[in-house]
């Protein structure tokens, strides 16, 4: 994933949200926010929003501990570069740390340890 960006969705502007700061909104007992990003099929990642990749979106979801709450179907069946995803956490700070990726490039990498390959997180 790259090209990690804000993405404020109208929908953040109904009475149902309250919006905590900038691009962190609550909604009853849960705080969302939605990004937009990039993903590289080179790294096999899907090829454009019609086909958003497992990973690294699965180790985002797990290092942060939070969910997809919308994938943004509209948006995402339209078939281009910028894929949109609203995360959902009972925890505001599970939010705010995963916002710290925006900007950054974020990638799964094969590593081996002690003859034990796994994936790696990588975020720079």
């Amino acid at each position: 994933m790259k090209n990690i960006r804000d993405y404020i969705a109208e929908k953040y502007s109904s009475d149902i949200y309250s919006e905590i700061e900038k691009g962190i909104y609550k909604r009853e007992d849960s705080f969302v926010t939605s990004l937009c990003f990039e993903q590289e099929s080179e790294l096999d990642e899907g090829k454009d929003s019609s086909d958003i990749s497992q990973y690294p979106l699965e180790d985002i979801l797990d290092e942060y501990n939070v969910y997809i709450s919308d994938f943004y179907k509209e948006k995402n069946a339209q078939a281009t570069k910028e894929c949109y995803l609203e995360f959902c956490s009972g925890q505001e700070a599970n939010i705010r740390n995963l916002r710290t990726i925006i900007g950054k490039h974020v990638y799964c990498k094969n590593k081996m340890d002690a003859g034990i390959e796994y994936v790696e997180l990588v975020i720079e």
